[in-house]
């Protein structure tokens, strides 16, 4: 009996989340319904990239910051059950999600903090903001479809492998589109930009592992 009440227990919370990101969904249509739908279909569509560099939205607005909390939400809980999966915890415990939740937004955070200071101090604002802008809302974008993908694999016959595969294909599409979009600078700057995967995408993942791990 208690394996059972504590499963249930367990569902809850998922289901929980489940709600509040939708609920997060639900605002951000209603904060507006075009940028929302420009940030699901960015994938198809970078002219809605191009016009978010240039209306330059502020990272602190309602819904710069909803949008945050949502990817980093679903972010955490894919990491989530891909360690639970791998038995890094023996059960499932929403303090263990909220630890993966920490780490994950703060890795987030400080990289861009950092992207931001580094930018500034170079006086290459101008050069890197489509990069660094575009990035995210691929970011954003990846983070719809993972959530179908969640509710899909807690709710249906799917498992965890497909959860995994299918983070590794979208995760992959978001790198390709990412590079085409900014081809020019890429390779005009292909060793600076080398450099920075190296610096601020694989260097903080290897930490990220071993913080976790």
């Amino acid at each position: 009996m208690q394996a059972i009440e504590k499963t249930l227990i367990d569902t809850n919370w998922i289901t929980l989340l489940f709600l509040f990101l939708f609920t997060c969904v639900f605002l951000l249509k209603g904060l507006s319904h075009t940028r929302l739908k420009g940030t699901v279909s960015s994938f198809v569509n970078n002219t809605f990239v191009k016009a978010e560099v240039e209306e330059k939205t502020s990272f602190f607005s309602l819904f710069q910051c909803i949008i945050f909390v949502f990817t980093m939400s679903v972010l955490s809980l894919v990491i989530y059950k891909v360690l639970l999966f791998y038995d890094f915890w023996k059960s499932q415990d929403f303090s263990n999600y909220i630890k993966v939740l920490s780490i994950v937004s703060s890795y987030f955070l400080i990289k861009r903090a950092i992207e931001f200071v580094f930018s500034y101090l170079f006086v290459i604002q101008k050069q890197v903001r489509f990069f660094i802008i575009s990035k995210a809302i691929y970011l954003y974008s990846t983070a719809f479809f993972l959530l179908i993908s969640l509710v899909l694999v807690q709710y249906s016959q799917l498992n965890i492998p497909f959860l995994i595969y299918f983070s590794i294909f979208v995760f992959s599409v978001r790198f390709l589109l990412h590079v085409i979009i900014n081809k020019k600078l890429v390779f005009s700057e292909l060793f600076y930009f080398i450099l920075y995967l190296c610096a601020f995408e694989i260097a903080p993942l290897f930490i990220l592992f071993k913080w976790m791990f």
